[in-house]
């Protein structure tokens, strides 16, 4: 109330309320950079005005930056990063400049060059990387741990990622062979309406395994690999009893497994073996309402060396924008279900106000 008396007398007696000190900051952009900074049609340009607060002119290869202090002093972070970006090879997009801001505005506030830029594997010019901080901490888990559980909602990257590190390590000959599981819920139920051989009834449950490897290895050479053993796929069902040795493991939508499927499937690990777990534990598929072996591994599991739990959010979807709009609904519709809420009548008023506005 104190400051809008002090402004009222002001403007009575003729004078203008103090204004906030401007600020001004030049940044120049090595030439062989510019047109990567500012995007095809300076799309990239028009991402950074859009969500930083100071305001941005650019003529040549010089930046001004124009605002309040500490705008501008965040102003010249985002576009140093931004300029690392492109000296490290990385082509940016309006995404990945909003990821960079989103870094930069974090609670950890982790460089976007030293996350974005980092390569999980190559192939044919193109890499694999990081796209948010938490996906850098689930690689780099993957790099210090023996088992690691990547737990998210889709799209976060949580399979293909560990794919790319088992693909890397077989290349390093790190480990001789990469076995890729997933549990085929569905299959125990409708197993015999399928047509063909076992393995062509199971090939559905497996497809996905097989899209992300074919991203990654050249296609002509996965048939020989997967004949001599190096590349194996399988339902959970055929891991019961084997010991795996020198293998990259990962067991995919892990949701889908009891704690007892779990259990047997972690104690298949063997001498220089690694283990990756991914699973979506909103997105359970068990019959009957079993309890899901990923949702339980947590509280056993907690405190033994070596093993590492990865938590990912809808911030770190790197599918479409509404994939992670719609993860966070259905969150908000989930938490709303928990506390006896009503989640139409709450969503309503919202969408009224949004269309009357």
């Amino acid at each position: 109330m104190a400051g809008i008396a002090a402004d009222g007398a002001a403007a009575q007696s003729g004078q203008q309320p103090p204004q906030t000190q401007q600020t001004q900051s030049t940044r120049t952009v090595p030439d062989t950079a510019v047109l990567a900074l500012l995007g095809s049609k300076d799309e990239n340009l028009r991402t950074v005005e859009e969500v930083l607060e100071a305001d941005v002119h650019v003529r040549g290869n010089e930046v001004t930056l124009t605002g309040d202090s500490a705008e501008v002093t965040f102003a010249e972070r985002v576009f140093d990063e931004l300029i690392e970006l492109v000296s490290k090879g990385n082509q940016l997009t309006p995404d990945i400049v909003r990821r960079s801001v989103a870094m930069l505005t974090g609670e950890n506030g982790e460089s976007p060059a030293d996350v974005l830029a980092m390569d999980v594997l190559s192939r044919r010019g193109r890499s694999i990387r990081p796209k948010t901080a938490n996906q850098k901490r689930y690689v780099d888990a993957i790099d210090d741990n023996t088992v690691v559980f990547g737990i998210g909602p889709a799209g976060t990257g949580k399979t293909y990622l560990a794919m790319a590190k088992a693909v890397r390590a077989l290349q390093a000959k790190e480990v001789s062979r990469i076995v890729l599981i997933r549990p085929a819920v569905e299959a125990g139920e409708r197993l015999g309406y399928l047509p063909g051989s076992l393995y062509e009834k199971i090939d559905p449950y497996l497809r996905p395994l097989y899209d992300a490897l074919y991203d990654m290895v050249d296609p002509e050479s996965i048939p020989r690999l997967t004949q001599a053993g190096t590349i194996e796929i399988a339902p959970l069902a055929y891991m019961r009893g084997r010991t795996l040795n020198d293998a990259f493991i990962i067991l995919d939508e892990a949701q889908n497994t009891t704690p007892e499927q779990m259990k047997m499937f972690l104690t298949r690990l063997g001498f220089g073996s690694q283990i990756v777990v991914t699973g979506d534990v909103t997105q359970i598929d068990l019959p009957g309402g079993q309890r899901s072996g990923l949702k339980v591994v947590r509280e056993i599991l907690e405190g033994i060396d070596d093993v590492y739990f990865c938590t990912l959010d809808s911030q770190d979807v790197v599918r479409h924008r509404l994939v992670g709009e719609i993860v966070n609904a259905y969150d908000r519709w989930q938490a709303l279900q928990e506390s006896g809420g009503n989640a139409q009548s709450a969503e309503r008023p919202e969408g009224r106000a949004r269309k009357q506005a």
